[in-house]
Parts: structure tokens; sequence; C-alpha cells
């Protein structure tokens, strides 16, 4: 008679055989690396790294994927865990499409920046959504009600998973393993430039974790909105509003990344750097897509040469259209 604890193993193996052969699984990853033209006039020369072109529509499928993997091989997830995780869209849209093929339960908490257009993915995949409907009294910030929110909905589901993509070490994995050995291959060599947008800090301390261990001279640019702790206290009266962008505080992740520049990009810089990139290359991306368009000119106004500038591009703005591409956000 099989054990037990050896039955929990068996289940846990069939349970990552299952979601490792699912079709979106093999969809995340290797996206394009592509010629930007048009867009800075000068002899630069500007790539955009796609990540919209991931099946959730962000480069948050890369971290739902790791962290998710990681926890079934360690046994934190099993075939009858609930899966909680605080984001403002993206991630939690990476984590459902992943528990959809897997079975598995996903409460999401966000707040009302989420767009509506990620509220209906998740629902469309099975996500239950827990709507956190005030900022913190404290800070005025909506992440940290989010994470005070997920502390509770974990008290209320004992054995209860919480991936925490602000903490967890899995998240540089996707980037060590995955967007940066990418670039390499897709560009040929080592890019002089590459600009990441920043809230978490994942995808900024994977890649500063590979340009380390790789020896690359690439000048890493952090891109950060008005209104963000993450560097820096801003100035008093300065407020965020897009989401996916900057951080209420200094996450984890900024503190051992080895960063060259930080810019520091306006919301209507953002939406402005949006539409540019939408109409001179056909690219509807999202606000961190415009934040770090933005960053590489005030870049390349102090470094105008022709050098090779990498962007990350880290998502799709389809979701944003009822408020980035609205008129009233998108005058010239």
């Amino acid at each position: 008679m099989i054990s037990k604890a050896r039955q929990e193993r068996v289940d846990d193996e069939v349970l990552l055989r299952e979601l490792t052969s699912a079709a979106v699984w093999h969809a995340i990853g290797n996206t394009p690396l592509q010629s930007l033209r048009g867009l800075i006039p000068g002899p630069a020369r500007l790539y955009g790294k796609l990540e919209g072109m991931n099946p959730g529509g962000s480069i948050k499928d890369r971290i739902a994927k790791v962290m998710l993997e990681h926890a079934i091989i360690t046994g934190q997830v099993t075939r009858n865990s609930t899966i909680v995780e605080s984001s403002s869209g993206n991630t939690a849209v990476g984590l459902a499409q992943l528990c959809a093929v897997a079975g598995l339960r996903l409460l999401a908490v966000i707040d009302p920046n989420t767009s509506p257009t990620n509220v209906k993915l998740l629902r469309a995949y099975g996500a239950e959504v827990v709507m956190v409907p005030a900022p913190d009294p404290v800070t005025g910030e909506f992440l940290p009600a989010r994470l005070t929110k997920v502390r509770e909905l974990l008290a209320a589901n004992p054995g209860a998973f919480w991936p925490d993509q602000y903490t967890n070490r899995a998240v540089l994995q996707a980037h060590l393993d995955g967007t940066m050995p990418e670039i390499a291959a897709q560009l040929g060599h080592p890019p002089d430039y590459l600009y990441v947008p920043v809230s978490t800090c994942g995808t900024l301390a994977g890649c500063s974790l590979f340009l380390r261990r790789h020896g690359w001279a690439t000048r890493l640019v952090a891109v950060d909105v008005h209104g963000s702790r993450i560097f820096a206290d801003p100035p008093r009266g300065v407020k965020r509003s897009l989401p996916g962008m900057g951080a209420p505080f200094t996450p984890p992740f900024a503190e051992g990344a080895e960063v060259w520049r930080t810019e520091y990009i306006s919301e209507d810089d953002c939406l402005r750097s949006c539409r540019d990139l939408t109409l001179t290359n056909g690219i509807l991306a999202g606000a961190s897509s415009g934040a770090v368009v933005s960053a590489a000119r005030h870049v390349l106004a102090d470094a105008p040469g022709p050098a090779t500038h990498v962007l990350i591009l880290p998502d799709r703005g389809e979701r944003y259209l009822d408020r980035m591409f609205a008129d009233a956000y998108t005058r010239p």
C-alpha cells in the first residue's frame, strides 16, 4: 500500500507535469526584440523587448511561471492549494492563466487603479477578485492596503500560498534564465544601455545580477515615475495613479541592483511617449513602456552617439484604452 507521503509526492509530480505540458506554459518567454525606428532622431540604435507578446500580455507571465513552478517543486503548492497574491493587474493575470490550467484556486488582491480589462481577464480565467476599495490610511497608497488584505486572506485560508512577487527570489531566475539570455542571443552582443521600468524591482534586480555575473559593461537605467518612493522621497504633493509603476517604499529587490542612472518620468510624459510609440512603430503598449521611451530620450539628449539601447517594454496597451489612449489623456 502506498504511503500518504509517497502519494502526495506523486500528486505533486502529476500537477507539475500537467502545468508544464500546457500550451500557455510553452508560450511564455522568447519575446521579440524589435528595432524601433522613427522614435528618437539620431544615430542611436533602439530595440524594444516586446514583453506584451507573452500570452498573458506582460513580462509578469515570466515571474508567475517561475514562482508557481518553484512552489510546486518545493511542496509549497499542492493540488488543493489556494494561491493569494497582491497585484496591480499583470502578475495576477499571469498567475490566473497558469492556475486555470492547473486547477488551482487564485485569490487576486487588486485595487481601483487596476484596469477594468484586467479585472475581466482575471474573472475569465476563473480567478476570484478581491478588491481593496480604499488606500492605506497612513500612506494614502493602495499597495500597503493590498498587502494587509493578503495577510488577512492567508490567515483565513490555512495552507494558502503567497507567491509574494515583492521578495520571492525565484523572480530573479526568470530574468537570469529568460529575459537577459534572450536579449544576448537576439542582439548578438551586449547593449550599451538597458532601460528597465521599476515597481517591485524584480526585473531590475534580475537584469542587474545577470550583467554582473557576465561582466557586461551595459549601463542599466532604472525608470521610475514622479511620486514614487523607491529611490528617494518625492516632492510633497506629487501622487502616482498609473498602475504598475513606482512604489510607496523601497522594495527589497531594489537594494541590491547596480544602477547606472535613475530617470524620473512624469505621468504626462509616459502617456505622450506611449502615443509616440504607437504612431511611429505601431506598438500599442502600457504606461511603463512610455516611461522607458521617455527615459531613453533623456539619456540620448546627454549622450547622442551611435550606441545600442535596449528598452524593456513590459506590457500591451489594449487593457488601458479607456484611460491612456482616450483623447483627454493623449493631447500632443
